[in-house]
């Protein structure tokens, strides 16, 4: 619910921020995102919430190659491509970080988890897909997205449960690398997909508010996302944000006019509603999504040994 509300809350304020006042600077934005993210972790670890921890120099630098890949590559995909094909682009996340957790994590998804899965990119699809069209630069930028925030998502449960690092940790060491590189190279990303300078906007007093209410909704969604990946997996946490894209489509209808809204609109949506309460369901039940532990031959024989013995015990008592 916390990345849900943050989340939903980001988007509708940076909505306003960029489509009512102009502001079209977004990886500028999100350097200024995690600029502030790093302040609330070093308050953090000033009052002592946040221990000490390690984290490798080349898997941070890994790591924020990836995420920072994964802002630029959305926002080029977004201006070479239409907006249909865009958000098919989304869609085949799921399915990217699906391959990554059976071949890095040995997960094993049960028949109902699968078609789940399908249901709610089906809906998805069918409420948010309208003109399709591709050219090769664009799908170029949307497979180089696509690869780099499945990558990114992945890494985030892969660091977390091999270094033992909690979402605080893990925010620590990466948001101030993602601020220094976004806010470094923000300004000329912006000037290439806007022909505008961050520099030169009109900053007026609204545009200020509602640039510093998008940092700090920002930090919540930060810390949540590292949570639900954390807590869960990549896969449920990006089935968990077509549920925000279906809750900003509702909200978009009630706030914003009911235009764009019909039949195949409101099916989709239920459509996606429907396979993500079944994937609630199916993944939690037993052997629906579960991680494969293969035995080496070594501790095999162990097992072997220990059995062997315990049966010649039962045996003398």
């Amino acid at each position: 619910m916390f990345n849900v509300v943050t989340s939903v809350g980001i988007i509708m304020v940076n909505k306003a921020l960029m489509a009512t006042h102009g502001f079209s600077f977004a990886t500028t934005l999100t350097g200024l995102h995690f600029a502030t993210t790093t302040l609330m972790t070093l308050v953090m670890k000033w009052l002592g919430y946040i221990q000490p921890s390690y984290l490798p120099l080349p898997e941070l630098v890994k790591f924020a190659f990836f995420a920072n890949l994964s802002i630029v590559g959305m926002n080029v995909s977004l201006m070479w491509n239409s907006v249909g094909f865009y958000q098919i682009a989304k869609l085949c996340i799921i399915p990217v970080l699906c391959i990554l957790e059976i071949l890095f994590d040995k997960v094993r998804y049960s028949r109902d988890t699968k078609l789940s899965i399908v249901l709610v990119l089906v809906g998805v699809a069918v409420c948010t897909v309208t003109d399709v069209s591709v050219n090769s630069q664009g799908l170029l930028a949307a497979v180089i997205a696509v690869w780099s925030t499945a990558l990114q998502q992945h890494y985030v449960h892969h660091l977390q449960r091999k270094y033992s690092l909690g979402s605080f940790n893990l925010l620590g060491h990466t948001a101030p690398a993602q601020a220094a590189s976004l806010l470094i190279l923000g300004p000329f990303v912006d000037f290439w997909l806007t022909n505008k300078r961050v520099d030169t906007f009109n900053y007026t007093s609204i545009v200020t508010f509602f640039i510093v209410l998008s940092c700090i909704i920002a930090v919540g969604t930060n810390l949540s996302q590292f949570i639900c990946i954390g807590r869960f997996t990549a896969v449920s946490f990006q089935v968990l944000g077509h549920m925000k894209t279906i809750l900003v489509l509702t909200l978009g209808f009630l706030f914003f006019g009911k235009e764009g809204l019909n039949f195949h609109v409101a099916l989709g949506m239920l459509l996606a509603v429907i396979g993500m309460i079944w994937y609630g369901s199916a993944s939690s039940k037993p052997g629906g999504k579960e991680r494969q532990v293969y035995s080496t031959p070594s501790e095999k024989i162990q097992k072997h040994g220990i059995l062997s013995s315990q049966s010649e015990l039962d045996q003398k008592v």
